[in-house]
């Protein structure tokens, strides 16, 4: 098989697929449980706050439910796949989002290979991906550990010292992968959850909040932008689903991420500078989808004033009006036509 033939499949596989699924498994479990903490601060909700608890940052829960999602992804045979509850768990719990990931694939591609190979099935296949996987995961961590950590630092160090060209570059770095057939929001919680016991810096904070203003301008952009096309059906399967739903068309069309993206490389400095917005681990990557992006903000700015006004501005108002502006031009200039971001919906 040719190299490059090698290497597409490679990033289908464990890029595409895996990391796509694995930000199902982290809205199954860490976002919805971030969702549920921030309920039950209404009175007659409380009784949901245990049920947050099961699913916070801490659980090793949220590793089970990355495994599982990720061997699910991969289509590996049944026991590999809930054998990947264990892997991912462990992973998690030893080296957080990316040690699940780690422990996880490899945990299930090696069950997976063993599968139908013996008569005792049962027996075989979860040892293989439970041993495999753990071994994995646990030999990986500490350089897992120490790779994230600096990666958190430099961005908390950059982002801090130098709060524009930062809030440019991750904003329109994450809003470009959101768009993208990759996660950002499992990305995000690679770069933006720290360790338990540990609290993260403000220039962390503040580029987790760049993040989530680069993905809303993707978002909200694309659903403006191509209101005329797609109607309200696509105002809201763009504006609370997904922006990846124009990835056909941007292949066809390219000019077409021209606007939201602009968008975002405005709404990003503004939102490390004069809005001070923030955000943590996977919600920094989810945008607008089912709102949980500002389900995130709303939590991780609690206390702070004007929050609800300053998401309201700069991930909603800000992303649509820039991004119908600049389309608009770009439509009279012929650059732009009518029918280059219809969806079949």
């Amino acid at each position: 098989m040719h190299i490059r033939e090698i290497a597409r499949k490679f990033y289908r596989r464990y890029l595409l697929d895996a990391m796509s699924a694995m930000a199902l498994g982290l809205f199954a479990s860490l976002i919805i449980g971030l969702i549920l903490s921030q309920l039950a601060m209404i009175p007659a909700l409380a009784f949901l706050a245990d049920f947050g608890e099961i699913v916070s940052a801490s659980s090793p829960v949220v590793g089970a439910a990355i495994g599982v999602a990720i061997a699910y992804g991969l289509k590996v045979a049944p026991l590999a796949m809930f054998s990947s509850a264990a892997t991912g768990a462990l992973g998690y719990q030893l080296g957080g989002p990316v040690g699940a990931y780690f422990a996880a694939v490899v945990g299930a591609e090696l069950g997976n290979l063993v599968a139908g190979k013996t008569k005792v099935d049962i027996i075989v296949v979860p040892v293989v991906s439970i041993v495999s996987g753990c071994l994995v995961g646990t030999w990986a961590a500490p350089g897992i550990n120490n790779a994230v950590a600096a990666l958190q630092r430099f961005l908390e160090m950059a982002t801090t010292l130098q709060p524009i060209p930062m809030g440019i570059i991750v904003s329109v770095v994450f809003g470009l992968a959101l768009t993208a057939p990759i996660s950002s929001a499992a990305l995000a919680a690679m770069v933006f959850t720290v360790a338990e016991g540990e609290a993260m810096g403000e220039g962390l904070l503040l580029a987790a909040g760049a993040a989530t203003a680069g993905c809303c301008a993707q978002m909200v952009g694309f659903a403006v932008a191509s209101y005329r096309e797609n109607r309200v059906a696509g105002l809201i399967a763009q504006g609370l689903g997904t922006s990846m739903l124009q990835v056909g068309n941007i292949l066809a069309h390219p000019a077409i991420l021209l606007p939201p993206t602009i968008a975002s490389a405005i709404t990003g400095p503004l939102a490390t500078t004069l809005f001070q917005m923030k955000n943590t681990s996977a919600s920094a990557g989810m945008g607008t989808s089912g709102l949980v992006g500002q389900f995130g903000t709303w939590a991780t700015m609690a206390g702070e004033s004007g929050v609800l006004l300053k998401i309201l501005l700069l991930h909603i108002v800000l992303p649509a009006a820039l991004t119908l502006l600049i389309s608009e031009f770009m439509r009279k200039k012929g650059w732009i036509k009518f029918g280059d971001m219809k969806l079949n919906l």
